[in-house]
């Protein structure tokens, strides 16, 4: 591994390091940068973590979640690590414009750059490249550079249970067709090494409030659409959903999914307006690519099954817009 044997030599002493993830972070974004953050730390780093926004509370649980700085909240004091820093950890984001408010001073930093990810056409030019779309998950990623670096033995157990949060919940609990035999080999290391599986699903999974339940519910029992002669099922969840439920930053996660469920859709979308921004994401069983169709229409992108985008329509416009282009790049490909 080159760029691992490069990032050794330029970590053979203390550097000052800013490891970042993308907005809105999911598990695996925060469970890879608290895994990497955990394990620089163990090496006498001087690490420090910075993330574009909040997070669902859900994952507040994470080993090292206290140092985690928001930048939103800690503009000034994020902005000074940042300048300051000698390394600058690009982790589960492949562009600058992934990261929001901290893009400015992000991407002009004196500093190394490495690049940790596994989305399509990076656009980050790293010094220290460890981007690999074939991963699963970003936290297998750092799970490689981990033991590449120093071997399993550096992996303690709050690090192993931040890597199995980020791969587990990446791969859709281990359904979607990312999860290969050497992902379930690492996640027997990862248990081996000490992470209690059944906490951690516990702690993401079934930790509901009894609004998102209930709004669960509704969004199944109201907002359900499904276009049959195409197999798509979506839902569309305005901004009065998040008041009249009292809805939390996560508590929209995974309902995609429950459209994606429907025997015999093959394409499913959430779109989402809240804080004057609209949201889409898009999964999709077998050859239809959503990346594809969410980067053409939606300024979007991601994986061929699973990505995400966003309008600056109006959200009724929005849902318009998604139901004729759907239905005509599914036909489209149904010709070919």
């Amino acid at each position: 591994m080159k760029d691992t044997q490069a990032l050794k030599d330029f970590l053979h002493t203390p550097r000052k390091i800013v490891i970042t993830t993308h907005a809105n972070p999911d598990a695996d974004a925060l469970g890879s940068s608290l895994g990497l953050h955990l394990f620089l730390t163990i090496l006498g780093q001087h690490v420090n973590t910075i993330v574009p926004n909040s997070y669902p509370d859900f994952l507040e649980w994470m080993p090292g979640n206290s140092l985690v700085i928001n930048y939103e909240k800690s503009r000034e004091q994020s902005d000074k690590l940042l300048n300051e820093a000698e390394l600058l950890f690009c982790l589960d984001y492949s562009g600058f414009g992934r990261i929001k408010d901290m893009k400015g001073v992000a991407s002009s930093v004196n500093a190394k750059v490495a690049l940790v990810d596994h989305h399509l056409n990076p656009e980050i030019k790293p010094d220290f490249n460890f981007w690999n779309d074939k991963s699963a998950a970003t936290a297998e990623l750092i799970f490689d550079l981990i033991i590449n670096y120093g071997g399993k033995d550096t992996i303690n157990q709050d690090i192993a249970e931040c890597l199995y949060a980020g791969v587990m919940t990446d791969t859709g609990s281990f359904k979607h067709n990312s999860t290969t035999s050497k992902v379930h080999r690492m996640v027997a290391d990862l248990i081996d090494l000490g992470a209690d599986v059944n906490k951690v699903s516990r702690l993401i999974y079934d930790t509901n409030s009894l609004h998102r339940l209930k709004f669960l519910g509704h969004a199944l029992a109201e907002k359900l659409q499904v276009i049959e002669d195409a197999r798509v099922a979506y839902f569309v969840i305005g901004e009065e959903d998040f008041k009249d439920f009292r809805l939390k930053q996560g508590d929209t996660e995974g309902l995609v999914n429950y459209a994606l469920s429907i025997k015999g859709m093959v394409v499913a979308a959430i779109i989402i307006e809240r804080e004057n921004e609209i949201k889409l994401s898009f999964r999709s069983i077998g050859d239809f690519a959503v990346n594809k169709f969410a980067e053409e229409y939606f300024s979007g992108g991601g994986h061929k099954n699973a990505s995400g985008g966003m309008s600056e329509l109006s959200l009724k416009e929005t849902e318009k817009k998604f139901k004729e282009l759907i239905k005509k790049d599914i036909l489209k490909t149904r010709i070919k």
